[in-house]
């Protein structure tokens, strides 16, 4: 069949941003075309090099950040404590796996969500819903709610402000950060958490902090492996205006790169084999992901394989389950019995929030610390009981101080969460539940 960064046109778009203004978007889209790409062909295929080594085992995946980045949040803090508690986080599961650890971001990009009507209405009063800043804004205001266009070239710029940002730090020697010394585990002393938890958290930091110590004395190479880590970039690929504007072929490599990221993937929502998204994403280079969620079945599962990697390239293809806590122990196993018979290459990760989302009784989104927790655990045993390789783990997260999940050690409850939630849409875990989840995690797989 043939494809080219255009040809999902032709196909039904499920949850595509209500443009309006058709000349405008036209102008948009040709800015970005001419503009220069936000990541490299290199890039990406550097990191299609390290999901195969996932896929056979030989390496671990950590994705996480915002659930809807915003433009404002383009700051030095804001990108520096994202990239910390990534970073913590992958020593702890280097600890723990025994394997080197990816580190991949929901940033540089993660600026568009799909919603489930495209109008919302407070206190009588009906606007746009918010479909993420590179489509519209957040406050409830006739003129926040615009659809704008231009939006994509906002998107884009503060994208590549993002992506700068993080090089430089990582060319500076920003791995630095690991140092436990460094790290805010006040949490291991919270009532909330038994001793024998308590004392294992400990043991772990202790270890980790000797090793890296020791691996620091080996010598100049080593510390500077040490102090250069590599971060790839990811978000969801909703707005397909936006991605295939910056679609493209590069000299002396074969095909056509999505170049606004280095791991597009597509949502639960819009994963339909026959759809735009599915149709667009099966012509790149790129690694991409999928989520599958507790309707999908396992013949499901082998038509979206079958459309995005038909050739079963190794590195291809991430698909990241997103069951939830109750489902996840009936719902995983006959499609991984499916995929492993079919003998289909594929790196498995778990998202354990999307399946775990429950309203307050005063109406807010939440998540619960141990139901979170229990779906990437009982993603752990459902592998080792089909023999399948469990790769990796995807989180929206923050490195910043929020109350938007309930528990953890530090006991948060549903009345801690007026106390700072901050997110624009989905609830996140904070710094230190990152953290903790992190040891657990280790511990488990």
């Amino acid at each position: 069949m043939s494809w080219s960064p255009d040809s999902w046109k032709e196909r039904p778009v499920a949850h595509a941003p209500p443009y309006d203004d058709e000349e405008g978007l036209a102008q948009a889209v040709a800015a970005l075309r001419r503009l220069p790409p936000l990541v490299t062909s290199f890039e990406v295929e550097q990191l299609k090099k390290q999901i195969a080594q996932a896929q056979r085992g030989e390496r671990f995946v950590l994705q996480g950040g915002d659930c809807a980045e915003t433009l404002d949040d383009c700051t030095p803090d804001v990108i520096t404590r994202k990239l910390k508690i990534l970073l913590q986080m992958s020593m702890v599961l280097v600890h723990g796996s025994n394997r080197p650890v990816t580190r991949i971001g929901r940033f540089a990009g993660q600026y568009a969500k799909p919603r489930s009507k495209d109008i919302e209405s407070q206190d009588g009063v009906e606007l746009p819903s918010y479909f993420g800043d590179l489509v519209n804004r957040a406050p409830f205001e006739p003129e926040a709610r615009k659809v704008d266009p231009q939006l994509l070239l906002e998107g884009y710029k503060h994208a590549g402000l993002t992506l700068n940002f993080i090089r430089s730090l990582v060319d500076s020697g920003f791995a630095d950060l690991h140092h436990p010394e460094y790290w805010d585990l006040s949490f291991l002393e919270s009532a909330h958490l038994n001793e024998e938890l308590r004392e294992q958290y400990r043991q772990t930091v202790g270890e980790v902090s000797g090793a890296l110590r020791f691996m620091q004395a080996l010598g100049e190479s080593s510390v500077d492996e040490l102090h250069r880590v590599e971060f790839f970039t990811s978000h969801e690929g909703l707005n397909l205006h936006y991605e295939s504007a910056q679609t493209r072929t590069v000299p002396r490599r074969e095909g056509w790169y999505d170049l606004t990221t280095h791991m597009p993937w597509i949502g639960e929502r819009t994963r339909d084999p026959e759809g735009a998204h599915v149709e667009f994403f099966r012509g790149i280079r790129n690694p991409v992901g999928a989520k599958v969620g507790p309707t999908a079945s396992p013949d499901d599962a082998m038509r979206l394989l079958d459309a995005l990697n038909p050739d079963d390239e190794a590195g291809k293809i991430v698909l990241i389950t997103r069951m939830g806590a109750s489902h996840v122990k009936d719902g995983l196993p006959p499609i991984l019995e499916r995929v492993k018979k079919e003998g289909r290459t594929v790196l498995w990760m778990s998202d354990p929030m999307h399946g775990n989302t429950h309203s307050t009784s005063s109406g807010r989104k939440t998540r619960d610390f141990d139901a979170v927790l229990q779906e990437v655990e009982g993603c752990v045993a459902v592998h080792r009981a089909c023999g399948t390789v469990f790769g990796g783990v995807h989180f929206e997260l923050t490195g910043d101080d929020v109350t938007e999940c309930t528990g953890g050690a530090e006991g948060l409850t549903e009345d801690d969460l007026e106390r700072n939630y901050a997110t624009v849409c989905d609830p996140r875990l904070n710094y230190r539940q990152a953290l903790e989840m992190s040891f657990r995690i280790a511990s488990a797989i």
